[in-house]
């Protein structure tokens, strides 16, 4: 197996404590990776060129998609979608309240307005109850995308989204750049996040804390052709060129982006991919393991809830804290953890309470992402941590909390 580099400890083994920082979360960058994008940039093409399209090919695949779109980074993707889904001016999007900003962003981009839904406050996730009660509250407003969340890689409810998004209008955008390499049973059949057995578009992240690092880029995955073209076509500024035509005629039909993506980081992501299997398996291990260890050790800090349905590839190890019954403060978590060597964060602070979007909307009443945020906490989960450096996470939890 190929060494890693610039990770904290080794791929797998009981009792090798690294002894170092563990950050929350951090690429795992192998001497092949490094290969693969020393051969990239020995090639003809630095971008725009054909490992751009061989990692989409072999995305789409990994999750089962008929199409995928490589773009410059997660926050594009969902740009993307919003504008090959023609959604603009008078429309509206409904996202959870506990996700990253870009969420809500997306739909501000293209100049729709946003309504929050609440969450389960166990799981973060949005549930049915929680989009029924944002559609009442957007009942007379032109509803045209739902972007679930799949928080942490706990996948939500899809087939009850999406009819309910249908009965509204709306088409589901699923927001899973935590939860590449998760499956979600419904019916009895299995989907990994992103065949778009559910929904119009998924969009993924590769940013470094991610299950699939790339640097910085992100994937768009879609069954429909005419919507896979039409965000191809935005990724690179709306031209298109014809076929037969001056090898240097170029148009410009509508307005789009620079969202390209480079081949050296492709052939990086690439080489990432076909880890995935193992990252998967490593994350699932310490993420068993923290389980046991935490009830035993730590009882007072659960791990968030996981749906039935969900068998989740965790990117986030979330553990939900009862802070004020503790009569500590997360704060003094986080900074007496960071002085053993543990790295934390929190996610998210609620984005309807974000500045922009409290004075745009007012602060709305979502019981549900409050009661997430003011127990949340994150804990250092990655692939090339040892079982060695759950237990010293657990052991000083368990230590800070008494």
């Amino acid at each position: 197996m190929a060494q890693p580099r610039g990770s904290a400890g080794h791929a797998g083994g009981e009792g090798h404590v690294t002894g170092g920082f563990l950050p929350y979360g951090r690429q795992t960058i192998e001497e092949d990776d490094i290969a693969a994008v020393a051969e990239a940039l020995r090639g003809d093409f630095l971008t725009t060129g054909p490992t751009v399209e061989a990692f989409e090919t072999a995305f789409a695949a990994k999750v089962g998609a008929d199409h995928a779109i490589a773009v410059s980074n997660g926050t594009a993707t969902l740009h993307l979608a919003m504008m090959a889904l023609g959604i603009g001016e008078g429309d509206v999007c409904v996202a959870p309240s506990v996700t990253f900003l870009a969420t809500a962003n997306c739909a501000r981009y293209v100049g729709a307005e946003v309504v929050f839904a609440d969450v389960d406050p166990d799981s973060g996730l949005m549930t049915p109850d929680t989009l029924a009660r944002a559609l009442a509250g957007a009942r007379d407003k032109r509803v045209k995308a739902v972007l679930p969340v799949h928080l942490r890689g706990d996948v939500c409810d899809l087939p009850a989204l999406k009819a309910m998004a249908s009965a509204s209008g709306a088409v589901l955008v699923e927001d899973a750049p935590h939860a590449l390499g998760s499956i979600a049973t419904f019916d009895g059949v299995a989907h990994p996040v992103g065949d778009g057995a559910y929904s119009s578009f998924a969009s993924f992240s590769f940013h470094p804390v991610k299950t699939l690092a790339t640097g910085e880029g992100g994937m768009l995955t879609t069954n429909d052709p005419a919507l896979a073209a039409k965000a191809r076509l935005l990724r690179s500024h709306g031209m298109v060129r014809q076929p037969g035509g001056d090898p240097w005629w170029y148009e410009m039909p509508e307005l789009g982006f620079n969202y390209r993506i480079p081949d050296v980081l492709c052939a990086l992501g690439l080489s990432q991919l076909a880890k995935l299997d193992r990252f998967v398996a490593r994350r699932r291990d310490l993420t068993a393991l923290y389980a046991r260890l935490l009830a035993e050790r730590a009882p007072r800090a659960r791990l968030a809830t996981s749906p039935d349905h969900s068998d989740a590839a965790l990117h986030l190890l979330t553990v939900l804290i009862d802070f004020e019954a503790e009569g500590i403060s997360r704060r003094t978590v986080v900074e007496s953890l960071k002085t053993q060597g543990v790295g934390t964060q929190v996610h998210y602070i609620p984005v309807h309470r974000q500045p922009y979007y409290a004075q745009r909307y007012g602060v709305a009443d979502l019981p549900g992402a409050d009661a997430w945020y003011a127990r949340c906490l994150t804990l250092p989960l990655y692939p090339a941590m040892t079982n060695g450096d759950v237990e010293r996470v657990v052991g000083a939890l368990a230590t800070v909390l008494g």
